[in-house]
């Protein structure tokens, strides 16, 4: 297997897009301190529930890497818990940009492949996707 390139761009940084249910993240990686922003604020101050920043931080502590890029991010769409997963998502895949060494353990823990579960869409003679409206007998 060939060894894969490092995907950088001018300013050093690699970037990706991360997806989940609704929200869609930009993220920007470089060399630093640990420092996640997300949408211009820290990430305590953006998830504030600290399971949504551990679902974030899996990524780092799965490679080793704490505490040793510096994370930018703009995220929209969907509510809190699928923004996170969104910032994990891109998180991982522009790791592996950076240092495609790092491909085969963040693959393996299953990080690269995009959540595809979304809300299913209403259907018309139902009261929402599945739920049909209630029975009368009389």
């Amino acid at each position: 297997m060939p060894l894969r390139e490092q995907i950088i761009d001018k300013q050093g940084r690699a970037y990706a897009t991360g997806r989940r249910k609704d929200a869609v993240a930009r993220v920007w990686v470089k060399p630093g301190s640990g420092k996640i922003t997300i949408n211009g604020r820290d990430q305590e101050v953006y998830f504030a529930r600290p399971t949504l920043r551990l679902v974030i931080n899996q990524v780092f502590g799965i490679t080793e890497r704490e505490g040793q890029y510096d994370v930018v991010c703009t995220v929209k769409g969907g509510g809190l818990s699928g923004q996170a997963g969104a910032v994990k998502h891109g998180i991982s895949q522009a790791l592996t940009k950076y240092e495609p060494i790092l491909r085969a353990p963040v693959k393996a823990a299953g990080f690269l492949t995009r959540d595809s579960r979304t809300v299913e869409r209403k259907k018309y003679g139902k009261a929402k996707a599945r739920r049909s409206f209630q029975f009368s007998k009389r």
